[in-house]
Formats: C-alpha cells, sequence, structure tokens
C-alpha cells in the first residue's frame, strides 16, 4: 500500500512538473495606438542575403528586432552578423531542451539600425542587406513595429519569442472593449518564425478552440533545403493561408477573423509541434483593439494527454509490482 502511495505521489509530482505555469513562447513586447507591423525571413548557405520591411510613407518606426534561429549550437557559438553593413550584437538566446537537434533563437534589438533609413523615407519596402556568421543559424526574421498616422489608436501588436514547449504553447489576447469582426476596418492577424523547419515537419494551430492549421511549417524563407537554411517567417509578402491548408500551401500568415465572434473579449491561440523537430521561435499577433496579450498553460486537451501518461504510468508500476 506505501509502494501504490509513493507512485502516486511520484506520479503527480511528475505531472505538474511538466505543465508549464507558463508558456514556453512568452509575451516579449506589447505596443498599443496607431501601430502595425512588418515581418519578414531570410535562410541560405551562403550566409548573406537581402531581409525586408514593409512600412507605409509618414510612419515612425517605433523598434526593429532582429531573429537567428540556430541547429546544434546549444552554446550559440559564433552566432552572429550584420544588417545594413552594421554589426548585430545578438544579446537574448533561449535553447529548446524539449526538441532534437540542439534548437535555439537569438535575439538582437536593431531599431538603431532601422528606423533612420525607414523614417523620413518614401515609404514602401525597404530591402537590408544581411549576413550570418555561423553554419548553425538557419535563417533570420525581422520583425519591425511602427506607428502609422492614418491608423486609428486603437491597435495592439505583440510579440511572443521563445520556443516550442514539448506540451505546447497557449497566449490570449484581452481585449478592454468587446470585439466586432464586422465593424469596417476590423483585423486580427498572427505571424509564426520556425526555425529547423522542412519536409512535412509540422506544428498544428488553434484559434479560440478551433484548429486552423496542421502544417505550420517548412523552408518558405530558405534558400535551400539544408541545415543552415530551414526558416519560415509569415511575412508581409505573403498571404494569409487559407483554412487548414496543406503543407506547401501554409504561408505562417494567418488571418485571424473568421474565429472571432460580435462581442467576444478574447483570442486565445493554441500552438503544438507534436513531432518534436522543429521550433517556433516567435509569434507575432496584431489586432483591432487595445489588448494586454498574456501566456499560459496548454489547453486542458494537451493537459489529458499529460495526464493520461501519468495514469498509464500508474498502471504500469502497478502491473509490475503485482507480478513481482
Amino acid at each position: 500500500m506505501n509502494f501504490r502511495r509513493n507512485i502516486l505521489a511520484l506520479a503527480l509530482v511528475a505531472l505538474f512538473a511538466v505543465i508549464p505555469v507558463h508558456a514556453s513562447l512568452t509575451t516579449f513586447q506589447t505596443f498599443t495606438g496607431n501601430v502595425a507591423y512588418s515581418s519578414d525571413g531570410f535562410g541560405s548557405l551562403s550566409n548573406s542575403g537581402t531581409i525586408s520591411a514593409s512600412v507605409p510613407v509618414g510612419s515612425t518606426v517605433i523598434a526593429a528586432y532582429l531573429y537567428s534561429a540556430t541547429q546544434n549550437n546549444a552554446s550559440f557559438s559564433g552566432v552572429g552578423g550584420t544588417l545594413g553593413g552594421t554589426a548585430v550584437s545578438y544579446t537574448t538566446h533561449v535553447f529548446n531542451a524539449a526538441v532534437c537537434c540542439a534548437l535555439g533563437m537569438s535575439r538582437a534589438d536593431v531599431t538603431s539600425i532601422v528606423k533612420p533609413v525607414i523614417d523620413g523615407g518614401v515609404g514602401g519596402v525597404y530591402n537590408f542587406n544581411i549576413t550570418e556568421t555561423s553554419s548553425s543559424q538557419d535563417g533570420e526574421a525581422l520583425v519591425v513595429v511602427y506607428s502609422d498616422p492614418s491608423l486609428s489608436a486603437d491597435h495592439t501588436v505583440a510579440i511572443l519569442d521563445g520556443f516550442s514547449a514539448a506540451g505546447g504553447d497557449s497566449f490570449t489576447a484581452t481585449f478592454s472593449t468587446p470585439l466586432d469582426p464586422t465593424a469596417p476596418g476590423f483585423g486580427a492577424e498572427m505571424a509564426l518564425g520556425i526555425g529547423f523547419s522542412c519536409c512535412n515537419q509540422e506544428s498544428t494551430i488553434k484559434v479560440n478552440g478551433t484548429v486552423i492549421t496542421n502544417s505550420a511549417g517548412n523552408n518558405d524563407d530558405g534558400l535551400d533545403v539544408a541545415n543552415g537554411s530551414l526558416i519560415t517567417m509569415g511575412g508581409f509578402n505573403d498571404p494569409f493561408s487559407p483554412m487548414l491548408p496543406a503543407y506547401g500551401d501554409d504561408h505562417e500568415r494567418y488571418n485571424l477573423v473568421p474565429q472571432i465572434n460580435k462581442g467576444d473579449l478574447s483570442i486565445k491561440v493554441d500552438t503544438n509541434n507534436p513531432s518534436n523537430d522543429d521550433n517556433i521561435f516567435v509569434a507575432v499577433f496584431a489586432s483591432t483593439g487595445i489588448a494586454s496579450v498574456t501566456t499560459g498553460v496548454p489547453e486542458p486537451s494537451t493537459l489529458l494527454m499529460l495526464g493520461s501518461g501519468v495514469l498509464l504510468a500508474l498502471g504500469f508500476a502497478r502491473f509490475r509490482k503485482s507480478s513481482v
């Protein structure tokens, strides 16, 4: 009897140990006002190329961040490069111990590089030369947040980053006033950056409980199908992915409006990489309405699977005890 109680206690401890109090994709920055964003991705075995931002004329850059997705480099040794000819200092590194292949992401604040080019510019697409210093860098994602005087002051842009949790990730945008997706000009969207992804490695995305894709992934922004170029980032020049797209038709940019009902006060997004072999390292959420964005535990179905695993372990332990 004591044996069974001890096994039960250990199993419960194990269960709560694998359920994160906070999701592994965590809120990095939230901006509100007349704000919008641009995102783009790049990857190549040549370790050099072009990454871009699309910003309307008259807009002002608030912040710009460059992400580098890495593989087989747990220490982030040699990770670096340039943007627009200026050396980039990646000051934040996040290692994903839950998946294969020593995946990670590095983040750099490149506002001082991007802002002087865009502010006061002619508007449209701005191209930046980009280089990498390590073959472990699968590619980069550039996220630019800007204020646009043509927009109303009731917009939100949130950047979440980190890595894909083994049990799934979840974030919720909670709004101060009810949403009306039928209102003229209303919009809500999300773009994902995924590293070390190709060849049918894919993730599932749910919005307000509805699966919108089982096929997030691929090396859409990588010029080569090989380690060092396996990256995709939903970008300004990508169309919205269709509902439940095929693998090649998922662009990692999603229109969330169809999953919103009039009067809703929140939008909940669940991401999961069941194969545990690529890495969602950044998510950019943008919507009409002033929102706070928080991360949390996976949805109940994910927790149920974890709990079922514990029950199976208990059953196995009981069987072993009975057979000795």
